[in-house]
């Protein structure tokens, strides 16, 4: 069959490959046990010095919590020494976006997109030098739960925050794809 020339122009095939891997970002499924009372899920087991199980040379010195508004883009954070561990509740929905700024790197300039929330219960390991940005996907208010490796400290010298412009991998990045 052939399609009018309107249709050809516009018509695409939506992309079911895997996503490209970045070096030093690693996904751990979670188990959710849930009874009539509600649930539970374990985000991690530290063992001595806080070294968390699931990420092994991982110590975690700092558990932080964050919310955003429907539709916000919070992006993009990239820091040189802290590693982050994020945990989005199963039922939130953000779309975060990673993109590797590491020069040198294997995967330098590789963009990830991962869908967190959303009924799935997992921890993405992000490493220094992955640029990470997050939008709320949902129609309300979401939630982040993240463990990191340094301390935060708001001193000019000693800030790890850095930033990266919103659109820095492209605006299209942020775009939820329509069907």
């Amino acid at each position: 069959m052939r399609l009018n020339d309107d249709a050809q122009r516009a018509f695409s095939v939506q992309d079911y490959r895997a996503q490209p891997a970045i070096q030093g970002v690693e996904i751990v499924d979670l188990k959710r046990f849930g009874d009539d009372g509600g649930s539970f899920i374990e985000l991690g087991r530290l063992e001595k010095g806080g070294v968390h199980a699931a990420f092994p040379g991982f110590e975690c010195k700092q558990i932080n919590y964050s919310e955003m508004d429907p539709g916000v883009i919070k992006a993009f954070h990239v820091h040189r020494r802290q590693t982050d561990v994020w945990f989005v509740p199963p039922g939130d929905k953000m779309l975060l976006v990673l993109v590797d700024v590491r020069a040198g790197s294997p995967t330098e300039k590789v963009v990830r997109r991962l869908v967190l929330g959303e009924g799935a219960v997992r921890l993405v390991r992000i490493p220094p030098g992955v640029a990470h940005g997050v939008k709320n996907l949902a129609a309300s208010r979401g939630r982040i739960v993240y463990f990191v490796d340094t301390h935060f400290d708001p001193a000019p010298e000693a800030c790890d925050e850095g930033r990266l412009p919103w659109d820095h991998a492209g605006p299209d990045v942020w775009a939820v794809a329509k069907s």
